[in-house]
């Protein structure tokens, strides 16, 4: 079955989208049309709260690229494991709109009793476990594991970088009974198979989780549920933005 998926990384790291591209690639079907992109407003990486609620206006405005201008497309991926976007985006179109982390979450919970996430910055450890609670899977989640790794250190020092995850793994199988790690970046894309081999247990490629549910969905020809949250934005006046984020 052919059909073209959009993934928006919301930061404008491009080396990262390139990353994101391959990675993607990677697991996607042959038939399947990769599309990749990064707004052309934002922070280079996401990192707190405040990078979160400014990538968001960004993700909108491709999805509504998407819609509006690109002639459609039959699935959307946003590449951030902080989901930016994701609500927002599923009342802007019907079809199918998946995040990296929601995927992985929920892949997770069929490969084992308990899961953790190896994340990025020590800072990020609320929202990571926000976003846990928000998928309600928190009696599935061992731990969130964080360490002093930026995103950019998934680009600038990839050795230094997979050694931080390797220590955060091994932390969450001794220390906490993790059966299953989700990698918590879209940087950490393409680290999942050395790391599954050092630890000995499942680890899920964030990217490549979000294509193969993206798929799956667009194969079973599902779209997203209109009958209330979300329904299309409610038609006002917004004052300041671009036409193409008008409702």
């Amino acid at each position: 079955m052919k059909m073209k998926i959009k993934i928006i990384n919301p930061n404008t790291l491009l080396e990262m989208t390139d990353r994101i591209r391959e990675s993607a690639e990677q697991y996607a079907r042959p038939e399947t049309e990769i599309v990749c992109v990064s707004p052309e407003k934002g922070p280079i990486t996401i990192e707190d709260y405040y990078d979160e609620a400014i990538a968001t206006v960004g993700v909108m405005e491709e999805v509504q690229k998407g819609e509006r201008e690109e002639g459609g497309y039959d699935g959307y991926i946003i590449a951030c494991f902080g989901d930016p976007g994701l609500y927002q985006c599923r009342e802007i179109t019907e079809v199918p709109v998946v995040g990296i982390a929601e995927s992985s979450l929920l892949l997770a919970t069929t490969l084992g009793t308990k899961f953790s996430i190896l994340g990025i910055l020590d800072r990020f450890k609320v929202p990571y476990e926000e976003l846990v609670h928000k998928v309600g899977l928190q009696s599935r989640c061992a731990a969130v594991v964080c360490n002093d790794v930026t995103v950019q250190d998934f680009e600038k020092d990839r050795g230094k970088a997979k050694n931080a995850l390797l220590e955060a793994g091994k932390k969450a199988i001794k220390e906490y009974g993790a059966e299953v790690m989700c990698l918590g970046c879209a940087g950490m894309a393409g680290l999942d198979i050395e790391l599954e081999k050092a630890l000995g247990v499942p680890v899920l490629d964030p990217i490549g989780a979000a294509v193969k549910v993206c798929e799956g969905l667009i194969e079973l020809g599902k779209k997203t549920s209109k009958i209330n949250t979300f329904k299309p934005p409610e038609k006002k006046e917004i004052k300041g933005y671009p036409k193409i984020l008008q409702p």
